[in-house]
Order: C-alpha cells, then structure tokens, then sequence
C-alpha cells in the first residue's frame, strides 16, 4: 500500500514540470518582446522614425510634360520613378496584387498571423508569410535580405515592425500604391507608371486586364520573369496570377480560361535620354534646367538634383504638333537623303560626299573633325593617350552600329569600320533642324533638332547655326518700309547695281548678281521678294544701310553677331533657326516681338511651384509695318518659290514627283513665307507664317562643301519646303489645334498701299524653278 508521500511525488515533480513550462514560455514572450522592443529603439540597425516614414527616400525622376498633359520624356541616373496615386490604378491591377501577393491585405494589420504560422509550421514550404506592407518595408528600408540565420531573423523583426508602422501611418490604398511606385520592373521601368509606358505603351489607368496580370506577375521576380528575355515565363506567371483572381473571385472562371490563352502582346516602349519624343528639346532643356538650379537652391540652401528629386517641367511643347514635326522631318530626309545618294556615287562623284575640294582639303577637314570628336576627347584627357596613339587608333577597323535609312525609318547597321571612316561616312547625310512657334504667346510648339538624337546629337534648332540666305531679304524690306513707308506696289529698276567701296566699310564695289541672270523694266517690291531678286534687294540696302538693318535685327531677337556690311542683305549671316523663328514671329504678331518660351512652369514633387515664366516682349516696329511685310511675304507663296504650296504645281515633273514629299499640299488660305538657298546650294530654309504659328525649316550638310550640285534640289523650296508642307497638312488635320486658316488681321486705318492691281504679280516665276532633271547629269 502506497505511503502519501510516495502519493504526493507525482503530482509535485508535474507540477514543477508545469512551472518550468510557463517560466520558459513566458521567458521566450518576454524575449521576443524584448527583441521587438530592442529593434524598434534602432539596437540591431537604424530604424525609420515618424518623419522618414512619412517621407520615404525614394528617388525619382524629374518629368518633362507637354502643354497637352503627355509625358514628353524624363531625367534619372537610375531610377526612372514617376510616382501615381491609388485613384490612377485601374482596378483588376489592384485585384491582381492582392490575390497573388495578401490575399487577406484589407484584414491585418501589417502582419498575416495565420499566413506567418502557416510558414512556421511548414517551414516556408507552403510559400511566404511577408504581406503587402511586409513587402513595401522591406523596399523601402532594408533591401535583400542576409544569407545569414541570424541577421534574416533580425531584418524580419525589422520588417514587422516597420510593416506595423507603415500601415498606422498610411491608409491601404497609400499602402498599395507606394507597393506599386516602388518597385523596379526592369529596362527603366521603375514603378508602375514607368512599367506600363515601357512595357505597353500605355499610362496604368489605361492598363487591361491581362496587362495587369503580367505586370503583378513580375513581383515574383522580375529579374527572371522580364518579357523581354523569358515571355514563356512570364505568360505562364501572367496564368497563374488570373488563377489566384478567379481564385478569390475577382474573376470568372470562364474570363481566366480565355485569357489564359492570349499571347503577351507587348509594346516595348523603352525611355532613355536618346530615344522617344522631343530627344533633341530634351537635350535643350537639360541645359536649360541646370542653369535654372545654380540660381534656385532648395530653401535650405542646397541644389536641387535634377535626376533625383522629381520635379516636374510643364513646358509649351504640344506632343501632337512635335509628332507631326517629327513625322514630316523623317519622311522626306529619307526620300532626300536617297536622291543625294544617287547623285553622289563614286562614278558622279569621285570626291563624294565633298564637292569641289580637293584631296588635300578632304584629308584637312577628316583630321580637323577627328580631333574634335568624343573619341579623340576621351583617349586624350580621360586615357592621356598621346596624338600619335590617338591618330593611330582611327585607322583600326573596330566593331561599331551606324546610323543608317531603312525602308524609310531611321535604322543602325552593325558593321566594321575604322573610325577615320565612320566620319566621312556620317558626313554624307544631310542634316536639319525645325521649330515651330506660335507668335502671340511665344510658345514653341515643335524642336525637331535633327534626323536621330543617337547618332546626330548636335541640335540645329539652337546650337547650329548656318547662313540663311533670301530668308533675311525680309528684314531689309521691313526697315525700308519701316523708314521710307515704301508700298509693296512700289517698283524699282530691275538692272545691275553696284554700292561703291568704302560706302558702309566695304572693302570693295558690292555689285550682286541676280541668281536667273536676267535683267530689265521694273519690279514691285512684292515681286522683287517674291523672286529673290537680288539687284532690287541692294537698292532698298543702299537707301537704308546695313546700320538700320541689323538695328531692326537685333531687336528681332537675334544675339548672333552680324558685320554692318551690304552683303549681309543677300542672307550671308549665320543664324539659327531659333533666332529666325523668334525674328519671323514679330511680323505675324503685329510687330511685337516676343521671346520663345520653352518652360512655362516647374514644380517639386509635392506641387509647390518653384519657377512660372513672365512673358518677354517689346514693341519693335510698327503693327502697320508689319503688316505690310507680312503682306510682301504672302506674295511668295503666291507667284514665287513658294508657290508649290498651292494647287498641282510641277505635278508633271517626275524629279518633284519622287524627291519632294507630300506633294501636292493644295493649300488655299493665306501664307506668309519665304524660301532661302544660299552659295552652292549649302543650305536650304523655308519660313512659313499663318497667322497663330510660325515655322522654320533648314536643311544641309555638316560642312558647307556637302550640297547638290544643281539648284534644283538644292534649293529651299525643294530641301526644306516640303517638311513644312508636310507638318502643316498634319496640323490643319488635326481640328482639336485650330491651326489658323483665317487672314493676318490689318491694321486700323491702313495707309500703306498692299493690294496691287498690276497682272504682273502673278506672272514672273523665278528660274530656280524651272530647271528639269537633265541639269543633273554630271
């Protein structure tokens, strides 16, 4: 029989076992408490306080938009982040997240308990217990985990606790938009924005349904789901999440079947510094921006980071009009560059691209663009590579991608080439450069800086400048008319003329030369500038001086020095197509000029406005002067180069049929313009004016000794006309610009005759325009 003390034993060693129990499990509590409490106080690593989690460092970029609300492109090193709100997500994106990645998002708070014990016991198998939030912090704070047991335990104690903060902090739809907004979808598409633009073409709001499935399907990894290597992959990820949708009944079964079975139908849109709209109006306003920010610091005095900090640029470029630009540059280049191919092969052309230069000079000019090249920059002063080492490396057959055409479209060509000859080789294509403005508000509405930012980077809208021909011929006649009230109808001697030497410091007797040779009777002034007839442009030179003209020039806004002698009457100055836009301009708005504005308004990422432009302008001649000159101007599209404008002109002409673009333009309402063709056929311009826009257009060589040889393609009219033609017709298509089609308006009591009744205004057609294809046998 059992003593009560042998009784007693068991119940007292149980009950001890039950006390070692609770004291280890209430020590493991405290513990893990204290371990929480310890990585909240920052002991295991630096913690994100009330402040950092309300503003998260995150870079983005700075955002470059259109007066009609387009991304026109972005600056960022890295990260090409645009953050949008929770409103912006479309809801099946939404959905997407949350079925695929927490599907109990809207129930915790931060943490999944039954998703983080379901991991415990299955120890992972079952897959992850990290939510949303889980997820964001670890983004936001600590990146990629450790390899090693102990500090990954400590990183997931972080991660709850700031999991915990952010969802205190934030609501669930801040939380899921940050989720979105920060993460990194690969080829610059950080954040969700940037995914859908790069990936589809398309903002998120406009995202589909399995446009969105693809997207959250990279949150696994996007690294090896990317469409762009791995689209089997990622079709199947893309399936499985619309599985998890139909899962959680965000979707029917019969929606996932169907969809199940489409293909990816990516648009890969990439966005780089060198590709997309405006790249050469990017290049600009990169500069432009840097200026801005030496002299605008942030209010605590440091500089703003241009690629980091995510302003915001609200310029006047309409994406429409820049694409219509863009459109009418490329498509007749190519068809020009073609024809300059054909006249310039090795048997027409033993020097080509080079016309009238020598070996000697050839060899001259190759060594001076040599040496100012990257190529000879970088192996210079970054390798400190000797010129004999420098000069040797050109001759080197290396592996490069040039720029080519193809089929119409700026194309690249993988090939073998020694450097020496990759600089010859670009010097045959011919260059160009486009702005278009309206002239009352100054607003630039297209930049087309050239052909292919990637392989041509220097801008001719600003940067080049060149000579501009018969398009500075205007300027004279609006100082004559401007000094000596002259009328459009009044006629002076069409015979040879001389200024004598020493005149206006000319060195010599400056007796022009008309460009047809021919002479005799009278001309009014709207026919003299209609034909670019150079005797009558003289005489108007000789009664006001070079002086008064480049008085009137400068305060059109033009800042390139231009020497007071008479040829400058002829266009022997080189200006930008900038500075001809803006001179152009004053004209069409009433003789007020106004300086072309680019950027109307910057904000920070929050929307403080930081800049907002003040309008410049100042009153140059008078509105009936203008008038008037705008009216001599409409003359040449009425009887002179620039009649190709209107109705089937040349139609018959095979040359034009096949090298000019877009013709017949059939325009019938007012245009003030005026084509440019300078010595050899170096540059062709056109300016053309209605009455809300202003347009110039130039086209040419890098070098002055690469032109056609005959006028008939190297004229204005034939070189750069027809891009304007071809970027008008756009615009007058596109009803939603209101592109005007009306008159320019006249002045109130109008003194100055303009309306000529004399036949011969339509009747004299300038010879340039009249030479056939046979010219150009050679």
């Amino acid at each position: 029989m059992a003593t009560k003390k042998q009784e007693a034993e068991p119940t007292t060693n149980f009950s001890k076992y039950i006390r070692w129990f609770w004291m280890l499990f209430t020590a493991g509590v405290l513990a893990v408490v204290f371990i929480f409490l310890l990585a909240s106080w920052g002991a295991f690593g630096e913690m994100p306080d009330h402040t950092v989690l309300e503003n998260p460092r995150t870079n983005l970029a700075t955002e470059i938009i259109s007066s009609d609300g387009q991304t026109l492109g972005k600056f960022y090193f890295n990260d090409n982040r645009t953050p949008v709100g929770y409103e912006d997500l479309p809801q099946d994106l939404v959905n997407a997240l949350i079925a695929t990645e927490d599907a109990r998002f809207e129930q915790h708070s931060g943490v999944d308990a039954i998703g983080t014990l379901r991991a415990v016991v299955k120890l992972g198998s079952g897959g992850g217990a990290s939510t949303i939030s889980q997820q964001l912090a670890k983004q936001l704070f600590h990146g990629e985990g450790s390899k090693n047991i102990v500090e990954r335990i400590l990183q997931k104690v972080k991660e709850w606790i700031i999991a915990i903060r952010l969802e205190r902090q934030y609501t669930k739809e801040e939380i899921i938009a940050q989720y979105f907004n920060i993460y990194d979808f690969l080829n610059n598409a950080d954040g969700i924005r940037s995914a859908a633009r790069i990936y589809f073409g398309k903002e998120p709001k406009d995202l589909t349904l399995k446009e969105s499935a693809m997207l959250v399907g990279m949150f696994k990894n996007s690294a090896l789901y990317n469409p762009l290597r791995n689209a089997e992959g990622v079709k199947n990820r893309r399936n499985t999440v619309l599985s998890q949708m139909e899962k959680y009944g965000y979707i029917t079964e019969t929606v996932k079947d169907s969809l199940q079975k489409t293909e990816l139908d990516v648009k890969y849109t990439p966005e780089s510094h060198r590709e997309g709209i405006a790249t050469y109006f990017r290049g600009y306003l990169d500069s432009f921006m840097k200026e801005w920010i030496k002299d605008n610091p942030k209010p605590d005095g440091t500089k703003w980071n241009l690629y980091n900090d995510g302003l915001k640029i609200y310029t006047t470029i309409d994406s429409r009009m820049q694409q219509y630009a863009e459109d009418a540059v490329q498509k007749h280049m190519a068809k020009l560059q073609k024809e300059f191919f054909h006249q310039n092969t090795p048997d027409r052309n033993p020097t080509a691209p080079f016309l009238d230069l020598s070996k000697e000079e050839i060899d001259a000019l190759l060594r001076n663009s040599m040496r100012q090249s990257e190529r000879w920059r970088h192996m210079k002063y970054d390798l400190g590579k000797s010129n004999k080492e420098i000069e040797e490396s050109f001759q080197k057959p290396i592996q490069m991608s040039v720029f080519a055409w193809k089929e119409g479209k700026p194309s690249e060509i993988d090939t073998i080439m020694k450097p020496i000859d990759s600089i010859r080789y670009y010097k045959t294509f011919l260059r160009t450069g486009m702005m278009s403005m309206d002239p009352q508000t100054g607003h630039v509405k297209a930049w087309v800086g050239g052909m292919n930012y990637r392989h041509f980077q220097y801008d001719m809208v600003k940067q080049g400048k060149r000579q501009v021909g018969s398009t500075f011929k205007p300027f004279v006649y609006a100082t004559a008319v401007d000094q000596l009230h002259l009328s459009p109808c009044d006629e002076f001697p069409n015979t040879p003329f001389c200024i004598e030497k020493d005149k206006y410091g000319n060195i010599e007797d400056w007796c022009p030369k008309n460009s047809d040779g021919k002479y005799g009777g009278n001309l009014t002034l709207k026919n003299a500038l209609a034909n670019s007839v150079n005797t009558v442009t003289a005489r108007l030179m000789d009664k006001v001086g070079p002086e008064t003209v480049i008085e009137l020039v400068d305060k059109l806004g033009v800042d390139s020095e231009i020497p007071p002698v008479p040829s400058i009457a002829l266009g022997t100055a080189d200006l930008s197509v900038y500075e001809m836009v803006g001179a152009y301009s004053t004209f069409a708005n009433k003789g007020v000029y106004t300086k072309p504005v680019m950027v109307t308004t910057i904000e920070d990422k929050n929307g403080t406005i930081l800049y907002q432009f003040k309008p410049e302008t100042r009153d140059v001649v008078g509105e009936e002067t203008a008038y008037v000159t705008v009216k001599l101007l409409e003359g040449v599209t009425r009887g002179g180069s620039g009649t190709r404008l209107r109705g089937n002109w040349g139609v018959n002409n095979q040359v034009y049929k096949e090298v000019i673009t877009g013709y017949p333009y059939e325009f019938e309402n007012p245009i003030a313009g005026k084509t440019g063709t300078t010595q050899n056929q170096s540059d062709g311009w056109f300016m053309g004016m209605v009455p809300n826009l202003v347009t110039g257009v130039w086209v040419g060589g890098e070098d002055r000794s690469v032109h056609f040889r005959t006028i008939t393609y190297g004229q204005g009219a034939t070189m750069a006309l027809p891009i304007w033609g071809m970027y008008m017709k756009s615009c007058y298509a596109d009803e939603t610009l209101n592109i005007s089609k009306a008159d320019f308006e006249a002045p109130e009591n109008l003194s100055i005759r303009v309306d000529c009744d004399s036949p011969a205004d339509n009747d004299n057609v300038i010879q340039e325009e009249k030479e056939t294809p046979d010219d150009l046998e050679f």
